[in-house]
């Protein structure tokens, strides 16, 4: 950091006469080698959060963002950047490098360049307290994750759950030398509970306790999270975050995203209406007269097979997960012609933890991959991609390779070694390997606008458009094979699970639009009622999205890492999940008619979209390979057609 505030100094008060690479690419390299570190710190603290690790998270983060926030309020730096603007150079540039100046510009004017000395010191004070309670926040979550344990010694209270959840149970039991069936907040077991469990009290403690992790010590953090935020942004001169968040987006700010989620909703309520009746009416005749919350995944699945003949447990043995692993890498060579090799060799934070070289038919070497697929009592939750080293072109030296890691919590390997998904978690894979493939394709030859460094609601785009390989049969047969006999997953068995695809899918809709209405909400000012709390908004909020009574002790925005556990992240964008799916709707419908699998699709994907991070417009690169805006109706079409056809 201390080399990085010299090396800025040195740019800012230059006497030679402004240049793009005395100024623009001498801050980019500044700046990069800051925020390589920055990420390596706050990802080994995500997959390995250790006392140790959190502690050096939580000393760094406030330093990290405090230079980072000095950077536009450095003054004879941003005369320089202006200088450069105004220069007769610039009409010589190329449209990547006009780009990179437009960017600092905006960047710059955006983040306090015109403030007050007195405001500039109190911005940097805020984006320290920020990184400083974020970096808490994530480490609450993961510290009460590791801290539940639910003991089972009679095997008959676990009634109804597959085999393979008992086998890691009973595993997880042996390893703390206690008897029976331990069960943790490991997300493959929480998930098996609530969907198998025919033991109602066991279903209601591993809810309730998964939807309250840190709700006492996180709670106070998020009311102060977002009176900071508020702050910022009234320093700023914007109304609200989502306001000062939403000039880096395709929706900008809160009233856009708002108006397209409401749109949404008006089409889905009365789907996800139909679907709780439906339900209810289920569970009555089952001997369910009224469901809770902790009910809804387990009478779903019994709906779902009733409807379907279809037990998600029949697909496991097909999805052993190198394997799945291995398909999605051969897709991506498919399509785009990246290929994977496993390497061996390299230091890794764990076991577990496999390293593959990837190579491009044309130009070599394009990168390292880190895969980390299964949960630790150390490890976050969920599934998400990190690039740990923004490679590439480069405009002085050679190619830099890049380095990015997958990190997931899927079912861990048995006994037997042998680890068979879900078919979600094989569609969640899917999802994060299609951010690897944007993140290592990028010919970007400048950092901070490559990969996936691209408007936030734009970053879904690759991985929910990859999501859709895991469902058609074209793609299955390829790699969904039977674990001990090698036979392939047959067509019936994978149009059971197609028609069964959509299955209370306005539900499931609806739930995350609820989330995206909570952050926007309350980053743009609402607060809780007298007496309510935050977690008591947070239920009013959502309580209007989902088909059941939420509990009072349910506390799920104590634990929203999307919004809280960095001082940006999702917040006020977590509708860009909604919103990437209008655009892969549009631009999977070009692949289903010109074939899914189709080279030339997937090349000109990969040069419009893949190879160009955010050297333009998200407007323009989706217009260069569509030829046309986003049809908004692509999604609602999907759903509504899927709607009519989800009767068995």
């Amino acid at each position: 950091i201390a080399e990085a505030k010299a090396h800025i100094e040195s740019i800012a008060p230059a006497t030679s006469a402004p240049s793009y690479d005395n100024v623009l690419w001498e801050l980019e390299e500044a700046s990069e080698r800051v925020s390589r570190f920055a990420r390596l710190i706050a990802f080994m603290e995500s997959v390995e959060s250790t006392p140790e690790w959190q502690k050096v998270h939580a000393q760094l983060q406030p330093e990290f963002s405090a230079f980072f926030s000095s950077i536009p309020l450095n003054e004879g730096l941003y005369r320089r950047l202006c200088a450069l603007a105004h220069s007769s150079e610039v009409e010589k540039w190329d449209a990547v490098r006009r780009r990179h100046l437009q960017k600092n510009l905006e960047f710059f004017r955006i983040h306090g360049a015109g403030l007050d000395a007195a405001s500039k010191a109190r911005l940097i004070e805020i984006d320290r307290e920020l990184a400083k309670l974020t970096a808490e926040f994530g480490s609450n979550v993961v510290e009460a994750s590791a801290a539940f344990e639910l003991v089972i010694e009679e095997e008959a209270r676990l009634s109804g759950l597959p085999e393979s959840a008992k086998t890691y149970a009973r595993q997880r039991a042996k390893e703390r030398g206690q008897e029976g069936y331990r069960f943790g907040l490991e997300e493959p077991l929480v998930f098996a509970l609530l969907r198998y469990a025919e033991d109602e009290s066991l279903r209601r403690v591993i809810w309730l306790a998964h939807q309250s992790r840190a709700k006492q010590k996180n709670l106070p953090l998020i009311e102060r999270i977002l009176e900071l935020r508020m702050e910022k942004a009234r320093l700023l001169g914007k109304k609200d975050f989502a306001e000062l968040v939403g000039w880096d987006r395709m929706l900008k700010g809160g009233e856009q995203a708002l108006s397209f989620l409401s749109g949404l909703e008006s089409r889905m309520r009365p789907l996800m209406e139909r679907e709780r009746l439906e339900l209810e009416r289920f569970a009555r005749e089952h001997g369910c007269p009224s469901l809770k919350a902790w009910d809804i995944a387990f009478w779903s699945e019994r709906l779902r097979k009733r409807l379907y003949d279809f037990d998600e447990e029949a697909l496991r043995p097909y999805f052993e997960a190198g394997r799945v692993l291995e398909g999605a890498f051969e897709i991506a060579h498919h399509l785009f012609g990246l290929r994977f090799v496993q390497v061996s060799g390299f230091p890794t934070w764990h076991p577990d933890v496999l390293v593959y070289e990837a190579h491009d038919e044309e130009r070599g070497l394009l990168g390292y991959a880190y895969v980390d697929l299964f949960p630790r009592e150390n490890k976050r939750s969920g599934a998400w991609m990190s690039p740990l080293l923004i490679g590439g072109p480069r405009p002085y030296a050679s190619f830099v390779p890049h380095v990015a890691a997958v990190v997931a919590n899927l079912s861990p390997p048995s006994t037997e070694g042998v680890a068979l998904l879900l078919h979600e978690e094989v569609e969640t894979l899917f999802h994060e390997i299609g951010h690897l493939v944007h993140q290592l394709l990028s010919q970007v030859p400048i950092p901070s606008l490559a990969g996936t460094n691209v408007a936030w609601d734009f970053v879904e785009l690759p991985s929910q458009f990859f999501e859709n390989f895991a469902w058609e049969p074209e793609a299955l047969q390829g790699f969904a094979r039977h674990y001990q006999n090698g036979e392939p997953i047959s067509l019936e068995l994978i149009a059971r699970k197609r028609k069964a695809r959509f299955f209370r899918a306005a539900t499931a809709h609806m739930r995350q639009i609820g989330y995206a209405i909570l952050d926007l909400e309350l980053h743009r000012g609402a607060r809780p009622k007298e007496g309510e709390g935050i977690d008591g908004l947070a239920r009013r909020i959502l309580s209007a999205f989902v088909p059941f009574e939420i509990p009072a002790e349910e506390a799920m925005v104590a634990s929203f890492l999307h919004l809280f556990a960095d001082p940006v992240g999702y917040a006020a964008g977590y509708y860009s999940y909604k919103w990437a799916e209008v655009l892969e709707a549009d631009v999977w419908n070009r692949f289903a008619e010109e074939g899914i699998l189709s080279q030339a699709l997937g090349r000109a994907f990969r040069r419009a979209i893949l190879e160009r991070g955010d050297t333009a417009e998200p407007m323009e690169l989706f217009i260069d390979f569509l030829g046309r805006p986003p049809r908004i109706d692509a999604l609602v079409e999907r759903l509504d057609k899927n709607a009519q056809e989800r009767v068995p």
